[in-house]
């Protein structure tokens, strides 16, 4: 109780010296308010005032608010800085006796850090303690260190980031380096996006649309043709691609090297479900959806996308094609089964929705599948196409509950299955059928975000149309990106159909243009990059999936 009033005390008094240093002369040097000898419960009440200046868009001891402050404000207070750097036209202007750097572009300022002592006394447990767990975990490599970045959305298209060095064995409670309250003036304004999309020519914007898979373990001529000239927007691997930790970091740099500096980033996907879809190799086996689904622990689930997310991290994936979010109600069901967290589309809703966070803190892209439902099947859309002959009112009671929940809860991007619904669209599979995926999916359940399709290369489709005609249909019924994970050639045959379908009037432009709005919006909120990996630290992984194996089992 004694340590309570005094924490309550400490903030008081934080707040009342914050209060006095916004509203008077900020010509005064910055004010230390916490002193050495101070005890964690000090870091604690740092971090609390942090958080409440945060959502006020503001730091310690910086008068300027992100989203609002003129560099003509800027200048008139702090006047010259005594450092300034250009990055991509951002301007970073840094007052080393204020402990300050502030970000302006075209006027605005966007992004204010600190790393005053008082702030570098704050330790990774305080933020904890506070604040729980953040939003999103980050990675940042340079000059050989390793950071972790710990976001926080502390108010609509407002971050709170900590900057600190990667936790360790040997130094697992690191101090914060730095922090940032961080705006994006491109969310908070469409038209720079509209013009953006608007600078591409035909051709770039429907790469973008386009998830192509590659051959072999190295970086083909046909695989480099297809980053470099096709432009697509991603690139999937599988088993076959992926030998060792050094060849996949090697083989996604070259991915990334071929991408040219003025094209938007690639998507970096892979399937990482855990259970007996796991792609990558050299990592201790994670339990099934199944087994996690029975232990009655949200927490499990979490902890789960977690551990996938730092996977793909340490590798350079930066999208995972996970979780399942379909409901294992048929016991023939050759394909779902124990990927599926269970048969109660409640458990299915939250373990799921659970995973996905977990991905999504870790900075990954969640792609929840197989949308409206590939549990009650009983093919395996590989080998041909599945039939479920059910209406949408009995899709609603229980195949589309899990969805519907995962999409309130921010779902980054739904894949659509291959699947035949002849009481709702009797000609076409729901991943080409408008009925499904712009009449249920976008108008029915308002959903946003980015829709894919599954493997367009599957018999279920390929048994029945021409890739071409395939991905025009696809783009028609609403998805945003066609993923054809096989055959360089049949890539270039569905862009090209694809072209000429927008140039025949077939598909309008101004529904391509959304489409590449949506997927580039998805790219900056994630800050995907060319940026080049190192080496991986299989060890550490492997420790934690073994312990949370551990878990589950006992």
């Amino acid at each position: 109780m004694t340590k309570k009033i005094a924490v309550i005390l400490v903030v008081i008094f934080f707040f009342t010296i914050i209060e006095a240093v916004l509203t008077t002369n900020k010509e005064e040097e910055p004010k230390e308010f916490i002193k050495k000898e101070e005890t964690a419960t000090g870091g604690q009440a740092v971090v609390s005032l942090v958080f409440e200046l945060a959502e006020k868009r503001q730091v310690i001891n910086v008068p300027f608010i992100v989203g609002e402050t003129d560099t003509e404000q800027l200048y008139e207070l702090w006047g010259v800085p005594d450092e300034s750097s250009n990055l991509s036209n951002d301007i970073y202007d840094t007052y080393l006796t204020r402990y300050a750097t502030i970000g302006h572009h075209s006027g605005t300022v966007f992004d204010v850090r600190t790393n005053s002592s008082y702030i570098q006394e704050v330790q990774l447990k305080d933020i904890h303690s506070v604040a729980g767990e953040p939003d999103m975990i980050r990675s940042y490599q340079d000059e050989g260190k390793e950071e972790t970045i710990l976001v926080y959305e502390v108010a609509p298209n407002i971050q709170l980031k900590w900057i600190l060095p990667k936790p360790t064995e040997s130094v697992p409670n690191p101090n914060v380096h730095h922090i940032s309250v961080y705006t994006d003036l491109k969310e908070a304004s469409s038209p720079v996006k509209t013009s953006s999309v608007d600078r591409m020519t035909l051709e770039e914007k429907i790469g973008q649309m386009i998830f192509g898979g590659i051959d072999g373990v190295e970086l083909s001529e046909e695989g480099r043709r297809m980053v470099r000239e096709d432009k697509v927007g991603g690139v999937i691997l599988f088993k076959d691609n992926l030998v060792n930790a050094n060849q996949i970091v090697t083989l996604l740099n070259s991915l990334k090297a071929e991408n040219q500096e003025e094209d938007p980033p690639l998507f970096l996907g892979v399937d990482q479900e855990g259970g007996r879809v796991t792609r990558i190799p050299e990592l201790n086996d994670l339990p099934t959806n199944k087994q996690i689904g029975q232990k009655n622990n949200l927490d499990l689930a979490k902890q789960l996308g977690v551990i996938l997310g730092r996977q793909l991290n340490a590798y350079g994936f930066n999208l995972d094609f996970a979780p399942v979010m379909d409901i294992d109600s048929n016991p023939d069901n050759p394909i779902i089964g124990d990927r599926s967290f269970g048969s109660n589309p409640k458990v299915v809703s939250e373990f799921g929705i659970s995973t996905m966070k977990g991905l999504q803190s870790q900075n990954v892209i969640s792609v929840i599948k197989h949308f409206p439902g590939h549990g009650d099947t009983e093919v395996d859309s590989h080998v041909e196409l599945p039939i479920v002959n059910k209406d949408l009112k009995e899709l609603e009671e229980l195949e589309l509950i899990p969805f519907e929940n995962a999409i309130k809860s921010g779902a980054d991007v739904v894949m659509i299955g291959h699947i035949l619904l002849p009481k709702i669209d009797e000609n076409m599979p729901s991943s080409i059928s408008k009925k499904i995926i712009t009449d249920i999916l976008r108008d029915h359940l308002q959903y946003e975000g980015v829709i894919m399709t599954d493997d367009m290369t599957m018999k279920a489709i390929l048994n029945h149309h021409e890739i071409g005609e395939a991905a025009v249909e696809a783009i028609k019924a609403g998805n945003d990106i066609v993923l054809i994970a096989h055959d360089y050639e049949k890539v270039d045959r569905a862009i090209e159909a694809i072209l000429e379908a927008v140039e025949d009037g077939e598909i309008k432009e101004e529904q391509i243009n959304k489409s590449v709005e949506r997927i580039l919006l998805l790219k900056e909120r994630y800050e995907l990059s060319n940026n080049q990996l190192s080496s991986i630290n299989i060890e550490e992984l492997n420790t934690l999936t073994k312990e949370f194996t551990n878990n589950i089992l006992k």
